[in-house]
């Protein structure tokens, strides 16, 4: 499986951005789709996660200012940003949780850079 994700930029605080990632090669083992995102020192942590039936999941941090979704024929994922923070200026890097004969695994996108800043 390969992600590619797109969306970042420069934001002004409050502003809003939509993230977007898409998935090819063996797409129909991915069970989780997922942001997660990491800033400059810290580890990489979760925005939000989106399984195949569509149960969503998001960190307190972002819950009420972000919308994950999933669009299963096109094999993409997108997370939409409403009200941003300095905060959120971080990483941003798409996952997919895939299937295999030997359990689940991660898979990673190449990441995609928000700066939220005045």
């Amino acid at each position: 499986v390969q992600l590619q994700a797109s969306g970042g930029g420069l934001v002004q605080p409050g502003g809003s951005l939509r993230l977007s990632c898409a998935a090819s090669g063996s797409t129909s083992r991915i069970n989780v789709m997922g942001w997660y995102r990491q800033a400059p020192g810290n580890q990489r942590e979760l925005v939000a996660t989106i399984t195949s039936d569509g149960y969503t999941n998001y960190a307190d941090s972002v819950k009420g200012r972000s919308t994950i979704s999933r669009d299963s024929a096109k094999n993409s994922v997108y997370i939409q940003m409403n009200s941003l923070k300095p905060g959120d200026t971080a990483v941003y890097y798409c996952n997919a949780l895939v299937r295999t004969i030997i359990g689940n695994l991660d898979y990673w996108g190449q990441g995609t850079e928000l700066t939220v800043s005045s």
